[in-house]
């Protein structure tokens, strides 16, 4: 029985559900890999292992966890960058009307967190650990949602996705302007000029895989060793990437009648081969669909899973890793205030703020959606994971024991947080 086609919007919660499941066993396997006398000395040597080539005066040498952290999640980025444009243009946040309430849920699930952090944390050599508090990970909640099954409103999870990826623009700001040191604004002109190129290009309509994926390398580099976070660099290029088609409907449609009616004409049953005639419109209709598809839609598709099974849980893998050997000093202060900001400032920010702009009737509460699901998704936002992980290795990444007591408080907060707004969510959902 063939199964039902999906909505992208389904599409979507269904990769980065399962890419969640996949995060939470890469977690397990880093901390066993991590804290087992067979393989903790093997787990730290593969990261540390260092890569690179050299060509004349240009070095690029980095340890395999900073190719994870500044390459392969440049990925991830670039990822974000295409849903970004997307929501922004056709999706959840092309009107105010939709993206209010998302907009108030996100400020409020960055300052209230921020807010926490900073009136709880007493040692001034964590204070550049606030960062770490304003990230929500979308897929870890989409897939505690998805734990409870076809009940759970649609609703509520495109009002999860909204504002998840409103936050995530928040971070990558964060990242940008507060987590980058010692800018070389020359560099910065060089890459700015060639991501100005792409967005003319995109202006006019014109797309080309292949000058994206040499600009975007080159763009990498130049950011890389401008010293912003390379990255930021994914975020841009997504942008560069244009949202309408090249062909409409009724032309495609036309034109692929046309090419069926040739392919029909030039058959021959008793050949098992294509004429050359055949061969050429099959080439045709490759180069329709192409000016058909919206390349934004179509680089986000089959990016999507090699980023949920794949970027994510490669980095989880990496960055996961928490060494509880009698060496290891835990900042027990550094801890707690990541787990209360977390838990405890997300739930009351996102919430507090959503509430606020309902009732004063800035935003609207979504159709099918209660207030107690609201309360529940606010909860789960606490879930920081992916973009807490990387934002704690920005933060810390010269301190190891503060390194490892962030990521303690995050993988705590995440649970707690991911359990309470479960119970929260199942408990105010009816069976009907």
């Amino acid at each position: 029985m063939l199964k039902p086609l999906l909505s992208p919007i389904q599409r979507f919660i269904k990769a980065e559900s399962a890419g969640g499941f996949l995060l939470f066993f890469a977690t397990i396997s880093a901390l066993l890999l991590s804290n087992w006398a067979a393989t903790s000395d093997l787990y730290l040597g593969v990261l540390q292992y260092k890569i690179g080539f050299s060509i004349g005066d240009f070095h690029l040498i980095k340890p395999l966890i900073l190719w994870i952290n500044d390459g392969l999640m440049a990925i991830f980025f670039f990822l974000i960058g295409l849903e970004i444009k997307r929501e922004i243009t056709l999706g959840e946040l092309n009107s105010l009307k939709k993206a209010s309430l998302p907009i108030f849920a996100a400020v409020g699930g960055m300052v209230v967190p921020f807010l926490f952090y900073v009136f709880l944390n007493e040692n001034p050599a964590t204070k550049d650990g606030w960062g770490i508090v304003m990230a929500t990970d979308i897929a870890f909640t989409l897939a505690i949602l998805q734990l409870l099954g076809k009940r759970v409103p649609l609703s509520l999870k495109i009002f999860l996705m909204a504002f998840a990826i409103i936050d995530d623009i928040g971070a990558v700001l964060v990242i940008a302007l507060f987590y980058t040191s010692n800018v070389s604004w020359m560099l910065l002109l060089y890459a700015g000029i060639l991501l100005a190129l792409l967005y003319v290009l995109s202006y006019f309509k014109y797309f080309n895989k292949m000058l994206l994926l040499v600009f975007g390398i080159v763009i990498w580099v130049l950011f890389l060793k401008s010293g912003i976070h390379p990255t930021v660099a994914g975020i841009l290029l997504a942008f560069a990437v244009p949202v309408s088609q090249r062909l409409c409907i009724d032309d495609y449609s036309s034109q692929v009648h046309e090419v069926l009616d040739v392919l029909g004409d030039h058959n021959d049953r008793e050949k098992p081969i294509l004429s050359h005639k055949q061969i050429n419109e099959l080439d045709r209709l490759d180069d329709l669909t192409r000016k058909f598809q919206s390349p934004v839609q179509e680089l986000e598709h089959r990016l999507h899973l090699w980023v949920a099974y794949f970027v994510m849980p490669v980095f989880a893998l990496a960055n996961a890793g928490i060494s509880f050997s009698t060496d290891a000093t835990i900042d027990y202060n550094l801890v707690w205030t990541i787990v209360l900001s977390l838990v405890l400032g997300k739930a009351l920010g996102v919430s507090l703020f959503s509430f606020i702009s309902i009732k004063i009737k800035l935003a609207f509460l979504p159709e099918n959606m209660q207030l107690k699901q609201l309360i529940g998704v606010a909860i789960l936002s606490g879930v920081g994971f992916t973009m807490s992980l990387f934002i704690a290795g920005l933060a810390f990444s010269d301190i190891p024991d503060y390194l490892n007591s962030a990521k303690v408080g995050i993988i705590i907060a995440s649970f707690i947080a991911g359990l309470i707004g479960y119970m929260i969510i199942r408990i105010s959902l009816v069976k009907k």
